[in-house]
């Protein structure tokens, strides 16, 4: 018996209604763009992250803090990349972004110590 392959973050968010676009999502951004070896990981998270809160895409914010996490960078890096920005991309927008980190922070923080996973990357 064949088991199905877990659905994708991209599929699960919008795969119903956007199927082209969680197949992109998987295969070109994160398949190619992602792994190339130009930039290292960390430093995609870092650019990906200001692009993020310079946009206000808050939305998107959790997946990419996550995985900016993952990717070696700290709390600590994050939160002051997000207070340089409010000078470069604008305060309110930096304090939008600001509770999100907070959200992800404490969550993460909470898996670990119930012995749960912190790869929430995606």
């Amino acid at each position: 018996m064949t088991t199905s392959p877990e659905p994708t973050v991209a599929q699960r968010l919008v795969g119903d209604i956007a199927p082209k676009l969680a197949q992109l999502t998987d295969d070109v951004l994160f398949g190619d763009v992602w792994v190339r070896p130009e930039l290292s990981p960390r430093d995609r998270s870092l650019v990906t992250v200001a692009c993020l809160v310079a946009g206000g895409n808050t939305e998107q914010l959790v997946g990419h803090l996550n995985r900016a996490l993952a990717n070696g960078l700290s709390e600590t890096e994050l939160v002051e990349a997000i207070t340089h920005l409010a000078f470069y991309a604008g305060w309110p927008k930096a304090m939008s972004a600001i509770p999100v980190a907070r959200r992800v922070f404490a969550e993460r923080q909470a898996a670990a110590s119930s012995g749960g996973g912190t790869d929430q990357a995606d």
